[in-house]
């Protein structure tokens, strides 16, 4: 499985940024995708992670302002980023897990000025 993620950049205090994540390979019905983010410094941490079925789950940090979501036909998931703080600023990370399987794309960096 290969992670192409893309969608980081630099924004202000309060904007909005949109992260997509594309898996191609052998892809599983029944698989975990989710993104991850490591601030210098500080260890990877989840954001967010949503299941083949759509349940998903959020860090508290981001929870009401992030929305994670996915498209199978697509393989593709996405991280809606609102209201987005300077403690935002980190690579952000794509995951796929399916059984044993564990996979991650090279990261994407978001940074927040303030």
């Amino acid at each position: 499985v290969q992670l192409q993620a893309s969608g980081g950049g630099l924004v202000q205090a309060g904007g909005s940024l949109r992260l997509s994540c594309a898996a191609s390979g052998i892809i599983f019905s029944n698989d975990v995708m989710g993104w991850y983010r490591q601030a210098p410094g500080e260890q990877r941490e989840l954001v967010a992670y949503i299941t083949y079925g759509g349940s998903s789950n959020y860090a508290d940090a981001v929870k009401g302002r992030f929305t994670i979501s996915r498209n199978n036909a697509k393989n593709t998931v996405y991280l809606q980023m609102n209201s987005l703080k300077p403690g935002d600023t980190a690579v952000y990370y794509c995951n796929y897990k399916q059984g044993l399987m564990n996979y991650w794309g090279k990261g994407t960096l978001v940074t927040v000025s303030s």
